[in-house]
């Protein structure tokens, strides 16, 4: 059984760094794409970062591009994201993302066959 467990999440003043980690188990990480996804209040979920299955090639969403970075570590079956300069409007619950045999850069939610249960990103003004 696939399991993504995330932490790292909490609460932020504006301009502010958090490091979002993904632990999994039941998953044969090298061979998975990877992503994190993330939905505010009100707000159909979007797509945050994804990265592939060695970590060589990511993919970021415009609205953090140069601010957030995604990485990974196989040996220790986890994913990160690391988020700087953090903004209110980046406040949402941010899930972490699996795609078995998928070892390129997935960004499309349908692919996604496991999600996290998320952790709560608040930045405050």
């Amino acid at each position: 059984q696939v399991q993504l467990v995330e932490s790292g999440g909490g609460l932020v003043q504006a301009g502010g760094s958090l490091r979002l980690s993904c632990a999994t188990s039941g998953l044969t990480i090298s061979t998975a794409g990877m992503g994190w996804f993330r939905q505010a209040p009100g707000k159909e979920r979007e797509f945050v970062a994804a990265i592939n299955w060695n970590g060589r090639s990511t993919s970021h969403a415009a609205s953090v591009k140069g601010r957030f970075t995604i990485s990974r570590d196989n040996a220790k079956n986890s994913v990160y994201l690391q988020m700087n300069s953090l903004k209110p409007e980046d406040t949402a619950v941010y899930y972490c993302t699996a795609a078995p045999l998928h070892t390129t850069v997935v960004v499309t939610a349908a692919e996604y066959a496991n999600w996290g249960q998320g952790t709560q990103v608040t930045v405050s003004s």
